[in-house]
């Protein structure tokens, strides 16, 4: 696996130092970020890592993305995060389940920045439950050929508003888990009714309900085997929550940042407000999380690079789940402690710690929901 050079490193950091930082406030109140950041992002490789060079991706290491992860989410973003890489979730399973032509016909395109891609799973009476997904794909034949006729609806759905390619789960078989397949669907495709929605955190990111009425999809854009594209997003989804881990980690230690810096300058009394036994405690706790979260995270990362598992696949997968719903506590923890060091600062729009205290229930819930994520470490370790 190659490593990436430093230079490549400084790049990305001189890119959200003087690109995002400084924006990152007014595209939180616009609600939106511009459009040619990808164009941007992608013109310094950001958005190529990790995928087959072939498709114009560049080769690199799980622990280089997790850096460069870090890097992107000290931009103080949430949104920013989701919503400029929503393609790491969006092409996945075309990658790795997607017919060579299908791969050449999108992959490229959205690496170079050119296009936007997002992943469609989660349902207005699902939320977690991808089995039981409701939006039907009916195969049918005219005069014109074979193609999918779909109707149903996504909601919550990152960049779903820009996608130009939804990497869309559907139902084309029998009930439950083994009637799923994944299409890949043109954004602007006749029969697609897209709508944003208002949240409480992300809000340059855009998220969207999705509606399709009778779309029509060529068979072409089937993602792998047809009725077994409930494993593809399962393993999407591990990657997913890892990332949500990694970046939750990272979102933690800017609080922790933040209300350090606050409390050695700020005065109460005549002194620092650090020196209080009260604060210097709660930055302790502050650290303490994070610092076992981090170092959960690196054990991870270290059997995946390895193959060394200590409990088999059915350990790993448990433990991203776990660790998932540590980092995210982490976060919410160290948010909430950072608004109540800055006290009546901390309840003001612009600070990274009050943005974080927002955006943490998101990343508490996407990927699957804490209870989802105990019951699934559960299942996988056989316990009950």
């Amino acid at each position: 696996m190659a490593q990436l050079e430093q230079a490549f490193f400084d790049s990305v950091e001189r890119f959200v130092r003087e690109r995002i930082k400084p924006h990152v406030n007014d595209w939180d109140e616009a609600g939106e970020f511009p459009r040619e950041l990808y164009a941007q992002a992608a013109e310094i490789g950001l958005l190529s890592l990790g995928y087959p060079e072939q498709y114009g991706g560049v080769d690199c290491s799980l622990r280089d993305r997790l850096q460069l992860n870090d890097i992107i989410c000290g931009a103080g973003s949430g949104g920013l995060w989701a919503g400029l890489f929503s393609h790491n979730i969006g092409l996945p399973p075309i990658i790795a389940q997607g017919s060579a032509e299908l791969k050449e016909r999108i992959v490229p395109p959205v690496l170079r920045g050119e296009k936007i891609s997002a992943l469609a799973i989660t349902e207005p009476g699902g939320g977690s439950d991808v089995a039981n997904l409701k939006t039907i794909a009916e195969r049918k034949r005219d005069d014109k050929g074979e193609f999918f006729e779909v109707t149903g609806e996504k909601i919550f759905i990152t960049s779903g508003v820009r996608a130009d390619w939804l990497t869309v789960g559907v139902r084309t078989g029998e009930p439950g888990a083994r009637g799923i397949s994944l299409l890949a669907i043109e954004g602007n495709s006749p029969g697609i009714t897209r709508t944003n929605l208002r949240k409480m955190g992300w809000w340059m990111s855009d998220t969207a309900s999705i509606h399709f009425d009778r779309v029509r999809v060529p068979v072409e854009n089937l993602i792998g085997t047809e009725n077994k594209g409930f494993r593809a997003i399962m393993e999407n989804f591990n990657n997913e929550r890892l990332m949500i881990a990694a970046g939750a980690i990272r979102f933690s230690q800017l609080c922790l940042d933040e209300a350090l810096d606050w409390s050695r300058n700020r005065k109460t009394f005549g002194q620092a407000l650090v020196t209080h036994q009260a604060i210097r405690h709660k930055l302790m706790d502050m650290r303490m999380r994070i610092r076992g979260s981090r170092a959960w995270l690196m054990q991870i990362i270290h059997q995946l690079e390895t193959g060394q598992l200590d409990e088999g696949l059915e350990g790993l997968v448990a433990d991203i789940c776990l660790l998932k719903n540590q980092a995210t506590q982490t976060m919410q923890f160290c948010s909430d402690q950072a608004v109540q060091i800055l006290g009546g600062m901390g309840f003001m729009r612009g600070l990274v710690s009050e943005r974080m205290y927002r955006e943490v229930k998101v990343l508490m819930i996407g990927g699957g929901a804490e209870e989802i994520m105990k019951e699934l470490a559960a299942r996988q370790l056989s316990v009950g």
